[in-house]
């Protein structure tokens, strides 16, 4: 008998463990793409750290963060325009924070680190992590707060 009750928690336990019960992710294929070897000689520790490893730099650590000159916000992987500065705005939370991006030029997922959902923010053109967006932007403008880690970006200013 008790092998039966046995073998039945065994069945029990794989069955639902089976290949339908599992998230497929695809690969999305950018158009750059690069080797981690490629992308860690590019890089500095803390880009590859927050680009690659969709990690966090800590609040009020980035320079970018009182960048405020005239010019655009490109991804420190791969030169892709993301943020006109004429969209950042002080969100007080210590990384540079936008109301939009740059159409077709950012790419959005989900991501439940956290222990909950949060839309997740991509270069479009590398698949670097670059930070969040949220509901709770200027009112008076798109109502989205783009809360971008600065170590994933690059400013150059306008001639």
């Amino acid at each position: 008998m008790k092998n039966i009750v046995l073998i039945a928690i065994t069945f029990l336990f794989f069955s639902c463990n089976s290949s339908a019960q599992k998230n497929k992710t695809t690969e999305k294929a950018y158009t750059v793409t690069k080797t981690d070897a490629e992308w860690k000689k590019q890089l500095t520790k803390q880009q590859y750290y927050v680009l690659r490893k969709a990690g966090t730099e800590r609040p009020f650590t980035s320079p970018l963060n009182k960048e405020y000159s005239k010019g655009v916000f490109y991804c420190a992987a791969c030169d892709t325009p993301l943020f006109k500065s004429e969209h950042k705005f002080d969100s007080g939370t210590g990384w540079p924070s936008f109301d939009r991006e740059i159409k077709g030029n950012v790419a959005y997922g989900t991501d439940n680190n956290l222990g909950y959902t949060r839309n997740e923010e991509h270069c479009a053109t590398c698949g670097g992590h670059l930070g969040h967006v949220f509901d709770d932007g200027p009112r008076n403008t798109t109502g989205k707060r783009h809360c971008i880690n600065g170590a994933a970006l690059k400013f150059v200013p306008s001639e």
